[in-house]
C-alpha cells in the first residue's frame, strides 16, 4: 500500500509539476489577518517598548471580541529587535516578506524608524509608528500616530519661556546621541534664536544609549545655571538612561524651583523605577497623561489595569498608562477602522482610508489622521511631576493642533509639500 501511494504521488507530480507550489494556505492562515508588533523587549530601550507590545495586544484582542475585521481575527505576530537598529530593518522584512502581516505596529526611537523604512517603503508595507519625534520626515508607508516637534517641543519650550513656566533665559538641551535629539535641538537652537535667546545662552550635551553616570553632566549644568539668568533643561534623553539621570538631580539637589527640566521622554512609565519626591516640580510635554481627567481615560485605564492582571503583566500591582500607549492603541483601532472601510487590508487602500480618520481618544478629545500628512491632529500638554510619579496638567492647548512634519525652523522646509511621496524626503 504505502509503494501504491508512492507511485500515485510521483505519477501526479509528473503530470501536474508545479502543484507542490501551490498547495493551499493553512485554514488558519485563511481565516486570520497578521498583524505585527515590532518592539525592544530587550536592552536598553525595553523599559519604554516593552508596555507598547501588551498594549497593542490588549487592542487587538478588543477588536477580536467584536468580530475582528472584515470577519477575520487578527493574530497577532511579536518580534523582539532587543534595541538593535540594523536588527529592527531584518526584523520589519521577515515580519512584511514572511509572516506576510498586513500592518507592523512599532519602533520608538528614529534610529530603528529609519532603519526599517527602506524596508517598508521598498516592500510597500505599513507602519504605525506611536512616538513623539524630531519631524523632517514623511514617507506614504508610516503613519505618525506621536507628536512632530510643534505638537511637542515647541509648545514646552514657549511654556518655559512664559511668566507661567518661570521665564527661562538660558537653556541646557540635553539629550541621547541620536537622530531624534540632534534633530530636535537643532530646531530648538532656531527657535529660541527667533525669541532673541543668544548662542552663549544655550548649553547642548549628549550621552549614548545606556549612559548611567550623570555626575558630571549635572555638576556642568549646576555651572551653566549659576550665571544669574533663569535656567531650564530640555531632556531628550531616552530609554533607561532616564533613570540614573533623575536619580542623580535629586543627589545633587537640583530643584525644579531652581532649574526645571522638562522631558519629552519621560512619562509615568519611566519614573516607575525612580523616587518621584525630590524630583517633584520638574515637567514632561506630552499628547495624554494618565491624571487627565475624562471618561475615556478612565475607561481605557480601566480596561489596561484588567488586562495586565489577568495577563500577569510586570508591574500589575500598579498598572500605569502613558503617551505611547495611547498613541499606540489609537493607532490600532484606526487601521481597524480603516481597513472597514477599505474592505481591504491591502496597504493602498488602506492607506487612502485612513484620510480623515477619527478616534474618541482617551486624551478626552476626538484625535483625527490628517488628510495630507500622515500625522495626527493632537492636543499638548505639560505636566509637573507629583510625588506619586505622576503629572498635574499646568498647561494645555484648547484642543487639538495639526503637526507640522516640516519645522519651519529648519531652513529650506517652505519648498517642501505636506503631503506622503512614495519614498521619505
Amino acid at each position: 500500500m504505502r509503494r501504491q501511494a508512492f507511485l500515485k504521488t510521483v505519477l501526479a507530480a509528473a503530470v501536474f509539476p508545479f502543484a507542490i507550489f501551490f498547495a493551499p494556505a493553512k485554514a488558519a492562515d485563511q481565516e486570520t489577518i497578521k498583524v505585527g508588533i515590532l518592539h525592544s523587549l530587550s536592552g536598553t530601550m525595553a523599559i519604554s517598548e516593552t508596555v507598547l507590545k501588551d498594549v497593542a495586544l490588549m487592542a487587538i484582542e478588543e477588536i477580536n471580541a467584536k468580530g475582528g475585521v472584515l470577519g477575520k481575527k487578527l493574530a497577532p505576530v511579536v518580534v523582539d529587535p532587543a534595541s538593535n537598529w540594523p536588527l529592527f530593518a531584518e526584523k520589519a522584512k521577515q515580519l512584511i516578506s514572511q509572516d506576510k502581516v498586513a500592518v507592523v505596529f512599532g519602533c520608538w526611537t528614529s534610529v530603528s524608524r529609519k532603519s526599517v523604512l527602506p524596508v517598508f517603503e521598498e516592500l510597500n508595507g505599513l507602519l504605525f509608528y506611536p512616538v513623539q519625534y524630531e519631524g523632517e520626515e514623511l514617507s506614504k508607508n508610516v503613519f505618525y500616530t506621536g507628536a512632530a516637534p510643534n505638537q511637542q517641543a515647541i509648545p514646552a519650550t514657549e511654556y518655559l519661556m512664559s511668566e507661567d513656566g518661570g521665564g527661562a533665559k538660558r537653556f541646557v538641551l540635553l539629550g541621547t546621541d541620536y537622530v531624534y535629539p540632534r534633530t530636535t535641538n537643532k530646531i530648538l537652537r532656531a527657535f529660541l534664536k527667533s525669541k532673541g535667546v543668544a548662542d552663549a545662552d544655550i548649553m547642548e550635551a549628549y550621552t549614548p544609549f545606556g549612559h548611567g553616570d550623570y555626575q558630571t553632566i549635572i555638576a556642568s549644568i549646576k555651572k551653566f545655571a549659576s550665571a544669574g539668568k533663569k535656567t531650564a533643561v530640555i531632556s531628550t534623553i531616552n530609554g533607561d538612561s532616564n533613570v540614573p539621570f533623575y536619580k542623580e538631580l535629586g543627589n545633587q539637589g537640583l530643584k525644579a524651583t531652581d532649574v526645571p527640566v522638562v522631558a519629552f521622554s519621560v512619562g509615568e512609565e519611566e519614573l516607575r523605577g525612580v523616587d518621584a519626591k525630590p524630583l517633584v516640580g520638574h515637567l514632561a510635554s506630552w499628547n495624554y497623561f494618565m491624571s487627565l481627567k475624562n471618561e475615556k481615560n478612565d475607561a481605557f485605564k480601566k480596561k489596561w489595569a484588567d488586562y495586565a492582571r489577568a495577563k500577569k503583566l510586570p508591574g500589575v500591582s500598579k498598572p500605569l498608562t502613558n503617551d505611547p500607549m495611547e498613541a499606540t492603541y489609537i493607532g490600532v483601532h484606526m487601521w481597524a477602522q480603516a481597513a472597514a472601510k477599505a474592505g481591504s487590508v491591502q496597504t493602498d487602500k488602506v492607506i487612502a482610508a485612513m484620510a480623515g480618520q477619527t478616534f474618541a481618544a482617551p486624551d478626552g478629545f476626538t484625535v483625527k489622521m490628517d488628510e495630507k500628512n500622515h500625522h495626527l491632529h493632537k492636543p499638548v500638554f505639560v505636566g509637573e511631576i507629583r510625588p506619586d510619579g505622576q503629572f498635574d496638567i499646568v498647561w494645555k492647548t484648547s484642543g487639538p493642533i495639526r503637526a507640522q512634519p516640516w519645522s519651519p525652523f529648519i531652513a529650506g522646509n517652505e519648498k517642501k509639500k505636506d503631503e506622503p511621496s512614495g519614498r521619505s524626503k
